[in-house]
C-alpha cells in the first residue's frame, strides 16, 4: 500500500463504530450501494443504550429509502411507525397561539418571478385570500386526521418511528447482505504513530478491528472523531440555550395523529409524537431556567397516557464538530453534531452524510479536496438547520419568563437576521441548493411565528384581481375536496402497515 500519509491509501475495510440508528443506517446505505467492493464490520455493544428519543423524521427519509430499495410497507409496520404531515406548533409567537409547519407547498407557482406566498400576501392586501394554511394540502389532511400513499394530488409525508424497532429493522437488512457486526465494548482506538490515522479499535476483550475507513457513529460519548482525534467542537449554545430533555414513552388513548406535536412552556418546549403502539414524550429545557426534577414532574402531568417506563434524561451541547470528517474517520449522528429535536432532523443529517460518503467515497484515499468538499457541504447543511430552529426562539412575542425574554433579544448569526430582514421588508424567501428547508417552511414558521412582511412582489399586482380571487377559490376548493376523499389516518395504518408486535 501507498504511504497513508499522502492521504492515497486505497479504502476496502470499513468499520462502523457504535449501532443504533446512525450506525445501522450506515452499515446498510454501504452495503447496499458499495457491498460487492467493501468489507464491512459493525462494532456495538448490547450493554450500551442509545439515546433512543430520535423517533421522529422528514420527508428526505423516503428519498432514502427509496434509494436503498426499502418496502415502506415493511418498514412501517416493524418500526410501528405513523405518517407525518407536518409539526403542530403551540404557545411559541405567543401564549395560546397555534400553527403547524407542514411538509406542503402551496400551488404553482402563478408566475416564475415570484412565489405563491407573494400573491396570497397581495390579495390580503386587497382583503381577501383567507388564511394561508388554507392552501397546503398536507396540513388541512392532518388537521383532519387523514392520510393515504395514493392521494391525488401526492402527499409529502415522513414518518414516527420507534427508533429501536427501526435499528433493529436495518440490522435485519444489512447483516444478511454482507455487513459483519461485532458485539463488544470499544476499549481503545489505536492511531498510527506517524500520521495519526486510525488503525483499529481495541476491544474489552482484546479483539482488534482493523480498518481503512472509520464511522464514528458513537453518539455524545464521539469516541474516535473527539475522543481519539480531538477534532474540536463548534459549541452554538449562545443561540440555541436548550441543553437537556427527559422523555418517555407512554400507552396511547386517542388515535394518531399525522403530525407532530411541539408545545413551547417558561423554559423549552415539550414534543409528543404518536406511533401505532405508544406515543414518544419529552421536555426540552435550558438547565439554568428548570431543573430536572421540575422538567421531569412537568412531563409527567402533562403527558396524556400511562408512563410505559422510568423517565430517563439527557444532556447535549448544541453544535457541531468542527470537521465532520478528519483523517480517516466520518462521524455520522450525534457523533457529529446536534441542533436540538425541534424540526427533527438528526435522522435526516446522518441519512444525507452517509449518502454524500456514498457519492463521494473515497476509494483511493483520503485525499485533502475530498474531505474538504464533505466538510464545506456539511457545515452548510448544519448552519442551515441551525439558523431555522434559532427562528423559532428569537422570532416570538413572549417575555414570560426569563428565558424567553433571552431568546427574543439575544443576538443571532448574520445568515438568520439576513433572512428575517428580507421577510420582514419584501416578503421574499430562499432555500439555497445544499439547505434542508424550502421556501414553503421558512414562510410557514415566519408566519406563524408573527412576523408580518410588510411588502411583496409587486408582479402579483399585474393578475387582474377577479382572476386572482378565482385561482385562490379554486385552489382552496380542490384541497377541501382531495382531504374529504383521503381516510382516516388510523384506518390507513390498519390497512396500508399494520404494526408488527413481536
Amino acid at each position: 500500500m501507498e504511504d497513508r500519509g499522502s492521504g492515497s491509501q486505497v479504502v476496502k475495510r470499513v468499520v462502523v463504530a457504535g449501532g443504533g440508528t446512525a450506525g445501522w443506517v450506515a452499515a446498510t446505505a454501504l452495503v447496499r450501494h458499495l457491498g460487492p467492493l467493501l468489507d464491512i464490520t459493525l462494532v456495538e455493544s448490547d450493554e450500551i443504550a442509545t439515546v433512543g428519543v430520535g423517533e421522529s423524521t422528514v420527508p428526505t427519509s423516503r428519498t432514502f429509502h427509496n434509494l436503498m430499495g426499502i418496502d415502506e410497507r415493511r418498514f412501517m409496520s416493524a418500526a410501528q411507525a405513523t405518517f407525518k404531515l407536518g409539526i403542530e406548533f403551540r404557545n411559541w409567537g405567543a401564549i395560546g397561539d397555534r400553527y403547524i409547519h407542514s411538509f406542503g407547498t402551496t400551488g404553482k407557482r402563478p408566475n416564475w418571478m415570484a412565489d405563491f406566498h407573494h400573491f396570497w400576501l397581495h390579495a390580503k392586501s386587497q382583503g381577501f385570500g383567507g388564511d394561508l394554511s388554507d392552501y397546503y394540502f398536507e396540513l388541512q389532511a392532518g388537521e383532519a386526521n387523514r392520510c393515504s400513499t395514493e392521494s391525488q394530488p401526492p402527499l409529502n409525508y415522513a414518518f414516527h418511528i420507534d427508533a429501536s424497532r427501526y435499528a433493529r429493522f436495518l440490522r435485519g437488512l444489512a447483516e444478511p447482505a454482507g455487513v459483519k457486526r461485532v458485539e463488544g465494548k470499544i476499549q481503545e482506538v489505536a492511531l498510527d504513530p506517524e500520521t495519526g490515522f486510525i488503525d483499529a479499535l481495541v476491544l474489552e476483550s482484546g479483539a482488534r478491528i482493523e480498518g481503512d475507513l472509520f464511522l464514528d457513529c458513537t453518539g455524545f460519548r464521539a469516541l474516535l472523531i473527539e475522543q481519539a482525534l480531538e477534532t474540536g467542537f463548534e459549541d452554538w449554545g449562545q443561540w440555541i440555550t436548550t441543553d437537556s430533555a427527559v422523555a418517555v414513552q407512554s400507552s396511547s388513548i386517542n388515535p394518531p395523529q399525522p403530525y407532530t406535536a411541539a408545545i413551547a412552556h417558561e423554559a423549552g418546549w415539550r414534543w409528543r409524537i404518536p406511533l401505532q403502539h405508544r406515543e414518544g414524550n419529552g421536555v426540552v429545557f435550558c438547565s439554568e431556567f428548570l431543573s430536572a426534577d421540575e422538567a421531569r414532574a412537568k412531563l409527567l402531568a402533562e403527558i396524556e397516557g400511562e408512563p410505559l417506563v422510568e423517565p430517563w434524561l439527557v444532556r447535549f451541547k448544541t453544535g457541531m464538530r468542527r470537521k465532520a470528517w478528519n483523517r480517516n474517520c466520518v462521524a455520522l449522528g450525534l457523533a457529529g453534531g446536534f441542533i436540538e429535536p425541534l424540526e427533527s432532523t438528526s435522522i435526516h443529517l446522518m441519512k444525507i452524510a452517509v449518502t454524500r460518503l456514498i457519492e463521494d467515497f473515497p476509494f483511493d484515499g483520503c485525499h485533502d479536496a475530498l474531505v474538504n468538499r464533505f466538510n464545506q457541504k456539511s457545515r452548510i447543511e448544519f448552519e442551515g438547520i441551525r439558523d431555522f430552529i434559532i427562528l423559532h426562539y428569537h422570532q416570538t412575542e413572549r417575555d414570560d419568563s426569563g428565558f424567553w425574554r433571552r431568546c427574543r433579544t439575544m443576538e443571532i448569526p448574520d445568515t438568520l437576521a439576513q433572512r428575517i430582514a428580507l421577510f420582514r421588508e419584501s416578503g421574499m424567501a430562499y432555500q439555497t441548493q445544499d439547505e434542508l428547508f424550502r421556501v414553503d417552511s421558512w414562510v410557514q414558521v415566519l408566519q406563524g411565528q408573527r412576523l408580518e412582511a410588510r411588502g411583496h412582489h409587486r408582479v402579483a399586482a399585474m393578475m387582474p384581481e377577479q382572476d386572482l380571487r378565482r385561482a385562490l377559490d379554486e385552489l382552496r376548493m380542490r384541497i377541501v375536496g382531495a382531504v374529504a376523499d383521503l381516510p382516516g389516518h388510523p384506518e390507513y395504518l390498519a390497512r396500508y402497515c399494520p404494526a408488527e408486535t413481536s
